[in-house]
C-alpha cells in the first residue's frame, strides 16, 4: 500500500540511527538541577525514535496507528469498542481498566504489528495481555483496512506503569484521537499531553464525551477556545452526549460522526499520507530542541563532575600538604622518636654502630644471643610509627572533608547515599599499605647510603660506619625543623638531633652531599605518601566514573542532531 510519500534517504536514517545511539548512551546519573527532567526526555526521545520514527521511515506504506488516549474514566475502551462493534479491549468502573494495551487492526493489517517494528519492546500476543509489557493484538473486519487503534492506559493513572506506557504509546502514533468528559476536559494532566502534541506537531482529534443534555453549545465552544489557546486549533472535535450505552457500546447515532471520519480517512490515501507527514515531520521538527537540551545537560553534569572531582583532589593535595609540613616541622622528632633517640645516642648504641664491620657483626650476633633488637631498630620502628600516623591522621581528614563538601551538593550526596561505601573514612587496608610505605622508604633510603658518595674514600668511610646506622641518621636529617617560633623544649631537643645527626653526616660525606641525601630521600617518602593518598582519591574518581557523564556525550549529541538536520 503507498500512501503517495516518497522513500526516505538512507542518510536520515543512519542519522537517525546515530542520534538514538548518542541519546541512549549519554548518562545524566549526578543529581543536578534539570537531570531528572533530561532522563525523562532522554527516555521519551529514544522511545519515540524506536517506536514511531525509525519504524515509520522504514515503511511509510504501513497502516496508519491511531492511539487512542486520555484520562481515568474518559471512556476510551468503550470508544474503541463502538468503532469495531465489538468489545475487543476491556471497559468497566473500576480503575485502572486497561492494563495493557490491545492493538485492533483489520485481519489483514495484522502481518504490520505482529512482528516487532512498531513498539519493539513490547511482547506480542492474541490472548489477555499479562501486563505492561504485551502487546495485545486483535483483529477486526469491522475496521477499514489501513487503519488501526491502540487502546492507552490512562494517562493519570494511580499505577506509575500506566502513566510511564499511555506516554510511550501516545509517541508511537501517526494520530490522536484524544478522549475527555465534560466533567474532566479542563485539568491539568490532559493538557500537559496536549501540550506535547502540540509541541511535536502531532496530528491530534478530541473527543468530548458525556456532555450533558442543553450543555453541548456551552461546553464544545469553550473547549474549542481552550484548543486555540494552546496551539491545537486545528484539531477535530467531536462531540458525544450523555447516552445510555447498548450493550456497552455506544449507540451508532452518536459515534456516526467520528465512525465517519475515519472511514473516510482509510479510503483516502493522500488524506492518511498528509497525517503521517505532520506527524513525523513534526516528531523529526521536535528533535533539535530536545537533543539541544540534553547536551546542555550533559554538559552541566560533565561540569558538576569535575567540581566534585576538584574537591576531592583538593582535599587530598592538602592532606599531602599537611604530611610534608609534619616531615619538615621536626614534630614527628618528638615523644617516642625523640626517646629512641636518646637511647641510641645516650647508650652509646650510636657509638657502637658507628664502628668497624667487625664491631657491627659482633653487635648483630650478641643481639642474636641475648635476643634484643640490633641497635637503632628501636629507633626506626618508632620513626615508622610516626609517619605511618602522621600519614593516616592526613588522609582521615582527607576523606572526611571531601565527604563533608560532596555531601553539601545534592549530586555528591546521592553519589555518596547510593555507593553504600563509608568513603568519609580511609581504606580498611589503608593503614597496613601506609606502614609497608614506609618500611620500603627506609629500606630505600639504606640503598641511598649504599650508592651516595662521589669517591672510593667516601664510599669507604660510610661502609665503616655502617649503613644501618647512616641510614638513621639521613632519616632523621629528613625530619628538619623550620619556622618554629618559641618552640617547646621537645623541638628544641629535636632541633638538636637533627644538628647532631646532620653533623656526623656532613663528616662522612660533605655539607653538598649531605642537603642531597636528606632532600631525596625527603622527595621518595613524599612520592610514596601521594602514591598511597592518591589510591584514597580514586575511591571518589571511580565513583564519579560509574555514574558521571562523558565528555563527549554532548558533543555527540550535538553532531547526530546536525546530521539530522543536514540529512533531512
Amino acid at each position: 500500500m503507498d500512501i503517495g510519500a516518497p522513500a526516505p534517504t538512507a542518510p536520515l536514517l543512519d542519522a537517525l540511527v546515530r542520534l538514538r545511539e548518542a541519546a541512549a548512551a549519554a548518562r545524566f546519573a549526578l543529581e543536578i538541577p534539570g537531570a531528572e527532567q533530561a532522563r525523562a526526555v532522554r527516555t521519551e526521545l529514544v522511545h519515540q525514535l524506536d517506536d514511531y520514527v525509525l519504524p515509520r521511515l522504514r515503511r511509510l506504506d504501513a497502516p496508519l496507528l491511531t492511539v487512542v488516549g486520555g484520562s481515568t474514566g474518559a471512556g476510551k475502551s468503550t470508544v474503541v469498542n463502538s468503532l469495531v462493534r465489538a468489545p475487543v479491549t476491556p471497559a468497566g468502573v473500576l480503575r485502572p481498566t486497561t492494563r495493557s494495551p490491545v492493538l485492533v487492526c483489520h485481519p489483514e493489517d495484522m502481518r504490520w504489528f505482529s512482528d516487532t517494528r512498531v513498539l519493539p519492546d513490547l511482547t506480542r500476543t492474541t490472548g489477555a495481555g499479562a501486563g505492561h509489557e504485551t502487546l495485545q493484538l486483535v483483529a477486526s473486519p469491522a475496521l477499514d483496512q489501513g487503519l488501526a487503534f491502540l487502546d492507552a492506559p490512562d494517562i493519570d493513572s494511580v499505577v506509575t506503569a500506566n502513566r510511564r506506557l499511555a506516554t510511550q504509546l501516545l509517541a508511537a502514533a501517526d494520530l490522536w484521537l484524544f478522549v475527555t468528559t465534560a466533567a474532566r476536559y479542563a485539568d491539568a494532566v490532559p493538557w500537559d499531553v496536549l501540550q506535547t502534541a502540540a509541541s511535536r506537531g502531532t496530528a491530534l482529534a478530541v473527543l468530548l464525551d458525556r456532555v450533558p443534555p442543553g450543555a453541548q453549545d456551552e461546553i464544545g465552544p469553550h473547549l474549542r477556545e481552550m484548543l486555540v489557546e494552546h496551539g491545537l486549533g486545528d484539531a477535530l472535535l467531536f462531540v458525544v452526549p450523555e447516552t445510555v450505552l447498548d450493550a456497552g457500546l455506544l449507540p451508532e447515532p452518536v459515534l456516526a460522526p467520528l465512525r465517519a471520519w475515519f472511514h473516510d480517512l482509510a479510503r483516502d490515501a493522500g488524506q492518511r499520507a498528509m497525517v503521517v507527514r505532520r506527524t513525523l515531520d513534526g516528531a523529526l521538527d521536535s528533535l533539535r530542541p530536545r537533543t539541544a537540551a540534553l547536551a546542555a545537560q550533559a554538559g552541566a553534569q560533565v561540569d558538576a563532575a569535575r567540581q566534585l572531582h576538584a574537591d576531592a583532589r583538593a582535599a587530598y593535595a592538602a592532606a599531602l600538604a599537611e604530611v610534608d609540613a609534619g616531615i619538615r616541622d621536626g614534630a614527628l622528632l618528638r615523644g617516642e622518636v625523640l626517646a629512641r633517640w636518646q637511647e641510641f645516642v645516650g647508650t652509646g648504641e650510636l657509638l657502637r654502630t658507628l664502628q668497624a664491620r667487625v664491631g657491627r657483626w659482633r653487635d648483630r650476633v650478641a643481639a642474636a644471643v641475648r635476643g634484643r633488637p640490633r641497635p637503632g631498630d628501636d629507633l626506626a620502628v618508632a620513626l615508622e610509627s610516626g609517619v605511618a600516623l602522621l600519614v593516616g591522621s592526613a588522609a582521615e581528614q582527607a576523606a572526611e572533608r571531601t565527604a563533608t563538601t560532596w555531601r553539601s551538593t545534592a549530586a555528591g550526596a546521592a553519589l555518596l547515599r547510593d555507593a553504600g561505601l563509608r568513603l568519609d573514612r580511609v581504606s580498611p587496608e589503608f593503614r597496613d599499605d601506609a606502614e609497608r610505605a614506609v618500611r620500603d622508604w627506609q629500606a630505600a633510603v639504606l640503598d641511598l647510603v649504599r650508592r651516595e658518595g662521589g669517591d672510593r674514600r667516601t664510599v669507604a668511610r660510610a661502609a665503616a660506619y655502617g649503613v644501618n646506622a647512616t641510614g638513621l641518621l639521613v632519616m632523621i636529617a629528613v625530619f628538619a625543623t623550620t619556622s618554629v617560633i618559641a618552640p617547646p623544649i621537645e623541638i628544641v631537643v629535636a632541633g638538636g638531633t637533627t644538628m647532631l645527626s646532620q653533623k656526623v653526616l656532613e663528616a662522612l660525606f660533605g655539607d653538598q652531599a649531605v642537603r642531597e641525601l636528606a632532600d631525596d630521600a625527603r622527595a621518595d617518602l613524599l612520592d610514596r605518601v601521594e602514591a598511597l593518598l592518591g589510591r584514597e582519591e580514586q575511591r571518589y574518581a571511580r565513583l564519579l566514573e560509574q555514574h558521571a557523564t562523558l565528555p563527549e556525550d554532548g558533543a555527540a549529541l550535538a553532531r547526530a542532531a546536525a546530521a539530522v538536520e543536514r540529512a533531512r
